[in-house]
């Protein structure tokens, strides 16, 4: 496969423990030796934890849980998330990438991580990729208080796998993978989930084929794979044998086209119907004001359900509509239907709402006659003036009669960025 490898020196930073880091740097405490967790407690202790120090990691403690299931032998210190802090870090550690590289080399790939292009660079620094990486790890943690990991490898997916399956449990937190570690490394992984891109979900039906590891995946025919997953497959097939030609530089081929919106939301109370039509009516406002700054129709919704835990998991099923469509009202209306069929009574504690199928229709075809489409393109033309009303003057400027319902979540969730208090 000689004729499909590239030879580039790509390093990828993660960020380790990136909130709960930035919470003890500004604590000035040790990550390493903190028992910190950032979630909001003030919510009880159904509370998601957004993240926890390296200290708990290192005993075991998961990063996504809930208050309730963190150890009861431990002093936590909880920080409340506050999203503006950590994106201005972020920022700051971009601009120290910026120090070293041009913008077309950088993708930002999260709020902490990236991949970095340094093979125009060596040169430059008369270094090799490993000391200039070094360099910038020294320079974060100097500017931030921020310890980060870094893979290197001689494509974007060597570099990722190097990150994530060495260089985090690594004593300088850095390692280097090359081809040759195929064979050496990523072959001996018997778990397919720990390799980049596959889930749970996949591992299973690659299970179904036989196929239980990476070294199974690598050998696995080719041509099957693609029968069975579409391009996909191949894409497996390249990548289990550490095959992998994007460019950061080809932002077209990174950023691929959005292929859906969604939106979830845990409750902190138990609800029922028809109160919780009101959190589906604000979840399903949001995504159609995606929609239409994006200018996408969607076709297929699907609505998640959980019950509170004392009961059965909930439900979570899609509907998908004759016409696509960036109606508010018809997508409530298909959220609505769902709800009505699959409900079963219980207490609700977290919903999801989904659009699929996204498309962009440059135009559409209205008969005069045809009452309903002259009214959604009303309806349209109104929540533009509201998306517009929300821009200049803040999202609570103007909201539905029922937001001020104590049912209703949607102007406390308009004071947050990403769900979580500035």
């Amino acid at each position: 496969m000689k004729e499909y490898q590239i030879y580039k020196e790509i390093i990828c930073i993660d960020l380790k423990s990136f909130y709960a880091s930035v919470e003890c740097s500004f604590l000035n405490l040790d990550p390493f030796k903190t028992p910190l967790v950032v979630a909001d407690k003030s919510r009880g202790g159904g509370s998601v934890v957004l993240a926890v120090s390296p200290f708990l990691k290192n005993l075991g403690v998961p990063s996504r849980c809930r208050i309730y299931e963190l150890p009861k032998n431990i002093n936590i210190i909880f920080r409340r998330p506050q999203m503006k802090k950590y994106m201005i870090v972020a920022k700051k550690i971009i601009e120290i990438y910026l120090n070293y590289i041009s913008e077309e080399d950088l993708h930002i790939y999260s709020i902490d991580e990236a991949f970095l292009d340094l093979t125009p660079y060596l040169s430059l620094y008369k270094k090799n990729t490993k000391e200039i990486a070094q360099d910038i790890l020294r320079s974060i943690y100097k500017k931030t208080g921020i310890y980060a990991s870094c893979g290197i490898g001689k494509n974007m997916l060597l570099s990722k796998l190097a990150l994530d399956l060495e260089a985090k449990n690594s004593p300088d937190f850095i390692s280097c993978w090359d081809y040759n570690s195929v064979k050496e490394k990523l072959w001996k992984v018997n778990s397919l989930s720990k390799m980049w891109g596959i889930g749970p979900r996949l591992e299973k039906k690659l299970h179904r084929l036989g196929i239980t590891n990476v070294y199974d995946l690598a050998h696995y025919n080719k041509e099957a794979l693609k029968d069975h997953f579409g391009i996909l497959g191949e894409e497996l097939y390249y990548h289990a044998n550490g095959i992998d030609q994007s460019k950061i530089q080809d932002k077209k081929y990174i950023f691929s086209k959005r292929k859906s919106y969604g939106q979830s939301q845990v409750l902190f109370r138990d609800y029922y119907a028809p109160d919780i039509y009101i959190i589906i009516r604000e979840t399903v406002d949001e995504l159609t004001r995606k929609l239409r700054s994006s200018n996408y129709y969607t076709q297929t919704i699907r609505l998640g359900i959980s019950y509170s835990k004392d009961f059965y998991s909930g439900f979570n099923r899609q509907i998908t509509l004759d016409e696509p469509t960036m109606s508010g009202n018809e997508i409530f209306k298909a959220c609505i239907k769902l709800f009505q069929k699959f409900y079963k009574g219980f207490p609700i504690r977290k919903i999801y709402v989904g659009l699929t199928k996204l498309r962009k229709l440059e135009y559409k075809k209205i008969s005069i006659f045809d009452y309903e489409e002259k009214s959604i393109e009303a309806e349209n033309n109104i929540f533009h003036k509201v998306d517009e009303i929300k821009r200049k003057f803040g999202k609570n400027f103007i909201n539905r009669s029922s937001s001020m319902l104590d049912s209703s979540t949607i102007r406390s969730r308009n004071k947050m960025v990403g769900g979580h208090h500035e």
